[in-house]
């Protein structure tokens, strides 16, 4: 029997309002994907980084701006283009002729929320730029660092369909990302509603602030102070051993993988209520954790095997912990 989930823990109360809050407010918007708008918001309470990958016209800047409405964080969009320059992501130093000094103009990076839409279309000496934001969360402009904003999200998103004037992603720059996810088509129904819910106006024109982002640092705190027992640390290294050793995989998940894996469960046990974490709280992260952390071997990408399928084959094979184990 696996581990079970109970009521609402007192210590996670306030963390639960605020995550609900939000997740009904972005749903004004975006209709029927309630998942991937946890998963965003789960990377903002790990401080992580989020890459979309779906096709023109899903609603990916739409789900960016109506988390940054949301939660009254400071929203800023990046169009990636090949001719694009890493100083139009940081920043540029520019000589001022009354004092006779260079003064630093903050780029788009300086921000709490950054939309990189079509990073993949941006040079690989742009796309490093965002390298050092998303892993120390400061920039280097012409020798000199500066500290980014706190909390700063970075939602990356590419269109999986176009590859004339992309340059992919490197391995190393997909394992910064926390969540690599896809909205997908709605069904019928959902996309009916959103038909009727924009005949007027766009639902985004009159959203409102839901919650107060000032005390958000210290819900990411708390979201740290979740319980995970030895019994599910086992689970989540078993699992990430085994993409190491899964013989249709080249490369396994990483350990920032691991760490990533162990965050993300904690601030869905948070979202559930919980200041403990349960297996079922792994699994629901799981795939937008770590497929894209892993690569094929070239037979068994030719011949139709991806990440995603690889891993949910490992969910179901390795051993889920029992509530007996949790102590």
């Amino acid at each position: 029997m696996a581990l079970e989930n109970k009521a609402t823990a007192p210590g996670v109360s306030h963390l639960l309002s605020f995550s609900t809050a939000i997740l009904d407010n972005v749903e004004k918007v975006i209709v029927g994907k309630r998942q991937a708008i946890e998963l965003v918001l789960i990377a903002l309470l790990c401080e992580g980084h989020v890459l979309i990958e779906d096709a023109p016209g899903t609603g990916k800047t739409m789900l960016a701006r109506a988390v940054a409405i949301s939660t009254g964080l400071e929203f800023k969009r990046l169009q990636c283009t090949p001719d694009m320059l890493p100083n139009d992501v940081t920043g540029v130093s520019i000589f001022n002729q009354k004092s006779r000094e260079f003064e630093f103009r903050p780029g788009p990076v300086f921000s709490n929320i950054l939309l990189a839409d079509e990073i993949n279309r941006a040079t690989p000496r742009t796309q490093s730029a965002l390298l050092e934001a998303m892993g120390e969360n400061q920039v280097t402009v012409d020798g000199v660092t500066y500290q980014l904003a706190k909390p700063f999200l970075l939602l990356a998103t590419q269109n999986p369909i176009e590859f004339e004037g992309t340059f992919p992603l490197p391995e190393a720059q997909l394992d910064r990302f926390l969540f690599r996810l896809s909205l997908g088509y709605p069904d019928r129904t959902d996309e009916d509603a959103m038909l009727q819910m924009q005949q007027l106006e766009h639902p985004i024109e009159s959203l409102q602030q839901a919650v107060d982002e000032k005390s958000l640092p210290e819900l990411q705190r708390q979201v740290r102070r979740v319980n995970v027992e030895e019994s599910v640390r086992r689970y989540i290294l078993n699992l990430v051993q085994h993409t190491r050793q899964h013989p249709a995989l080249s490369l396994g998940a990483s350990p920032r993988g691991s760490l990533a894996l162990f965050r993300t469960a904690q601030a869905r046990a948070a979202l559930q209520g919980r200041d403990f974490v349960i297996p079922d709280d792994v699994k629901y992260v799981a795939v937008a954790c770590l497929a894209h952390r892993m690569m094929m071997n070239p037979e068994n990408a030719l011949g139709g095997e991806t990440t995603q399928g690889v891993l949910r084959e490992l969910l179901k094979k390795v051993e889920v912990p029992l509530a007996s184990e949790q102590s």
